[in-house]
């Protein structure tokens, strides 16, 4: 089969199964199982899919379902770099990019600066902060080993695993030394609205990840606990909250004593993100 044939029986596969955008679905479908950019697509057309039909038929059945199309790859594109994404994981929303993009700026000039990532996941804020930031070092911090060893993979990549140590513990649990920046994207689901999330997440995005406690705000009591402890004076905190979040979190912060308060918005108008200095 060629690829405009396939191209064309995956997008009326899914415009079946109900999906609007099926045309730009099955482009990134038959992209990612072809190990190919969507605009080689176009450019060959006439190709054969050769060995690679039963893997798209696979591909097709997983999509239907509801699979993100980033969890069938197996990887997300985040700030301009490719990250390997297993269900071990949170698969890194484009929202987050805006975290790495405020602390590059409040970071930018610093010499050496050294970073804490609290709950590193696949690595894809600190590694991306380490890649805009030559001479920066980090430590990424998570209670899964099976989350280290992906973001370990995903630092092998980006060619920046020389200049990250690793630790499985709980926040800042046996943590030593001072930090000119702490970033997380903590858990910030309330508990009780877990089996509510869309599919996409519910059934694919780890647990761990999302289970924030009753009110969604147990990690970040816990960060602003010990924050200070930890953040060099001058230095920046910055963490992603969930829709209607930051008032609260922004009063823990200030209870903790950070200074130079502040909140980020995404795309949608949302309140995204908070930093505060120490």
């Amino acid at each position: 089969m060629r690829r405009a044939e396939a191209l064309d029986v995956l997008a009326l596969a899914l415009r079946e199964a109900g999906f609007e955008d099926s045309r730009l679905m099955a482009r990134r479908l038959l992209a990612d199982v072809l190990d190919v950019e969507p605009g080689a697509l176009v450019l060959d057309p006439e190709a054969e899919i050769g060995a690679a039909a039963p893997r798209l038929a696979g591909a097709l059945v997983r999509a239907i379902a509801g699979e993100p199309l980033t969890r069938i790859a197996g990887r997300r594109s985040f700030f301009g770099r490719d990250f390997r994404v297993t269900p071990d994981v949170l698969d890194p929303r484009p929202e987050t990019e805006l975290l790495v993009e405020e602390m590059l700026k409040r970071l930018a000039g610093l010499p050496a600066p050294h970073i804490l990532d609290l709950g590193t996941g696949s690595g894809a804020i600190l590694l991306s902060l380490l890649a805009g930031l030559p001479d920066a070092t980090g430590v990424a911090v998570d209670l899964s080993a099976e989350a280290l060893a992906v973001a370990e993979d995903n630092a092998n990549r980006l060619g920046v695993a020389s200049r990250v140590r690793w630790r499985q513990a709980d926040l800042f649990a046996g943590l030593a030394g001072r930090f000119d920046a702490i970033v997380s994207n903590p858990p910030y689901i309330p508990a009780g609205e877990l089996a509510t999330l869309e599919p996409a997440v519910r059934q694919y995005d780890p647990w761990l990840a999302l289970d924030g406690g009753a009110d969604g705000l147990d990690f970040y009591r816990r960060i602003a606990w010990d924050v200070r402890v930890f953040l060099r004076p001058s230095g920046w905190l910055g963490l992603e909250v969930g829709a209607g979040q930051a008032e609260a979190v922004l009063a823990l912060l200030d209870a903790a004593g950070l200074t130079a308060l502040s909140v980020r918005h995404d795309l949608s108008g949302h309140a995204r993100h908070v930093f505060g200095r120490g």
